[in-house]
């Protein structure tokens, strides 16, 4: 990958190999969006409600996830790849299964899953990014707190 430049006191190695990390970031980010609006779109029965309108602020909170890490990859003079084929290409994760018409329970189980993958994937990292660029680590840490927060508000449905 060819670097527009590098930011001070990182080397071409290093901000190359952030931003790989960071690009895999971006994609589950992207993906994660685009998950949770289909869910807010198709649950159904009991809770209904409660569920459609706690997804949408995860979906709008995951969209500045991803714009936030798609700004420090051109921060470190990389380009971010935003588009379909960069989501396919960098999965590592497994996606949701579920589609059309489903109960908010069936949704729910699946986005706990999902936000399981998502947050050990950001967990992983954090380890790698501490080594490397301690500014690129605490965003992903920011993220980690928030998904980890909307995690507990789906748990807390299936209790």
């Amino acid at each position: 990958m060819a670097l527009t430049f590098t930011v001070p006191g990182l080397d071409e190695a290093a901000s190359e190999k952030i931003i790989s990390i960071l690009q895999n970031r971006l994609s589950q980010e992207q993906e994660a969006s685009l998950v949770l609006k289909h869910a807010h779109w198709n649950v159904t029965g009991p809770n209904f409600i409660a569920v459609h309108l706690m997804l949408d602020p995860q979906v709008d909170e995951v969209r500045n996830m991803a714009d936030e890490t798609a700004e420090r990859i051109a921060t470190l003079g990389g380009s971010p790849d935003g588009r379909p084929e960069a989501i396919i290409r960098n999965r590592t994760w497994k996606g949701v299964d579920l589609d059309g018409r489903k109960s908010t329970l069936d949704y729910l189980k699946a986005l706990c899953g999902f936000y399981d993958s998502f947050i050990a994937d950001d967990r992983e990292a954090i380890k790698e990014l501490d080594e490397l660029d301690v500014v690129s680590s605490n965003i992903i840490q920011d993220h980690v707190q928030k998904l980890e927060a909307f995690q507990w508000f789906m748990r807390s449905h299936l209790i």
